[in-house]
């Protein structure tokens, strides 16, 4: 009985998943059928023979530089300053869909408040495949590599802004229930500080589009094998811990009884060894690796351009051997101390230029998702929550890989 209750719960879970899946595709071929303003019939245009746009057409800072000199025309790789204003305000850019936005952001803020990580990569699938706005930035590779780098760092600022507030909502709701390590939280956030200082400062305006997906499908690949090896037997053996507060947090949540009471109390804190207590088990971590691992994920994520969920997720798992029940709230902490490094720095130091109409509307769709999360989480088993993130990351990291560093996608 008890093997057809968990065929039935990974049916419905790989059902949802196939599901998202399938509505990241759908939502991405709406996005690119939409009216496309009937191109004319014109012979490929020269760049160097086009005359540049020659004003700033009210956009301030890189943005309003980059568009200044970028050639003015109707071709691929141009500006049509007839053309409606579109994404950040750049006339003929994609025109987003707000209730497509709004949509797509509650996603994103439900599977960050769920697993602790891939609210940013979310947040990149939708702004560079969904709205089309990795395919516009990509068309001015050759013509304008200034606005390609400008327009990168403003989709790698605005995931940021979405996986700020989510940690932030996730971060308080975890720690309500008791299911926040905040001492490891905190020694990985002041490592992050120190991560997500420099990297807007070393590469603001300095990568392409095409270099960036690549990299960012890289990553998200890499720690999704890693996360396989975890769940083999042999990376298991080491989590006997985890295993036990999942399975008693897992009997309590069926028996109904108060989670909060069992969570998670703080035993020991010293710099070398720190001890914290989550149903009935000890977990034990040193506050100056964390430091160290917090500073190194901050500065990925950060280049990346997401909250680093996708890398402190594993990180946590291996390093203190926590349940995910646990490592998605403190996840959520370390992401919300970085993203606000990091989106300083770029707005500030990159000066990254920012649709804030766009942004205004996906955080309340942010703020939806990331109040469900936690309150649906506890009902999903610890291992279904580590195949949500192996699935995700196979497919997401895959896409951009290939699109990145080969110019196709090898899969939908």
């Amino acid at each position: 009985m008890g093997k057809v209750k968990w065929l039935g719960k990974g049916a419905v879970i790989l059902f949802i998943l196939s599901l998202a899946l399938l509505t990241t595709a759908m939502f991405t071929a709406v996005a690119q059928e939409k009216p496309k303003a009937a191109p004319p019939k014109i012979e490929a245009a020269k760049p160097e023979q086009a005359k540049p746009v020659g004003d700033r057409l009210g956009l301030s800072g890189k943005l309003g530089d980059a568009v200044t000199k970028t050639p003015a025309g109707k071709g691929k790789g141009q500006i049509d300053v007839t053309a409606p204003k579109g994404a950040f305000g750049i006339p003929g850019a994609p025109d987003i869909n707000y209730l497509l936005a709004i949509i797509w952001a509650v996603w994103v803020g439900w599977i960050f408040s769920t697993v602790g990580a891939f609210g940013g990569i979310m947040a990149g699938v939708g702004h560079m495949t969904v709205y089309g706005l990795g395919d516009y930035a990509k068309s001015f590779r050759t013509t304008s590599p200034a606005l390609n780098k400008t327009l990168t760092d403003s989709i790698r600022t605005s995931n940021q802004f979405l996986v700020g507030l989510s940690a932030l909502i996730s971060m308080i709701n975890f720690l309500k229930a008791k299911r926040l390590a905040w001492p490891l939280g905190i020694a990985l956030a002041l490592g992050s500080v120190a991560g997500a200082v420099f990297i807007p400062m070393l590469t603001g305006g300095k990568i392409s589009l095409r270099a960036y997906q690549g990299w960012f499908g890289l990553f998200v690949f890499l720690v999704g094998a890693f996360m396989v090896y975890e769940l083999t037997p042999k990376g298991q053996a080491k989590k006997k811990s985890s295993k036990a507060a999942a399975q008693a947090f897992e009997k309590s949540v069926k028996e109904k009884k108060d989670l909060a009471t069992q969570g998670i109390t703080l035993k020991k804190f010293t710099l070398t060894k720190s001890t914290f207590t989550f149903f009935g088990a000890d977990f034990d971590f040193s506050p100056i690796w964390a430091f160290v691992g917090g500073l190194v994920i901050a500065a990925i994520s950060s280049f990346l351009g997401v909250g680093g969920g996708f890398l402190y997720v594993p990180y946590l798992t291996s390093l203190v051997g926590a349940p995910m029940y646990v490592v998605a709230g403190t996840s959520a902490m370390a992401v919300f101390i970085s993203m606000l490094t990091s989106i300083t720095g770029y707005i500030t130091v990159a000066k990254a230029g920012m649709d804030w109409g766009l942004i205004g509307i996906e955080l309340v769709g942010i703020f939806i998702g990331s109040m469900i999360g936690p309150r649906t989480q506890k009902y999903i088993p610890d291992k279904w929550l580590k195949i949500i993130f192996i699935i995700l990351a196979a497919y997401v990291g895959l896409r951009y890989f290939s699109a990145g560093f080969f110019g196709q996608s090898w899969v939908p």
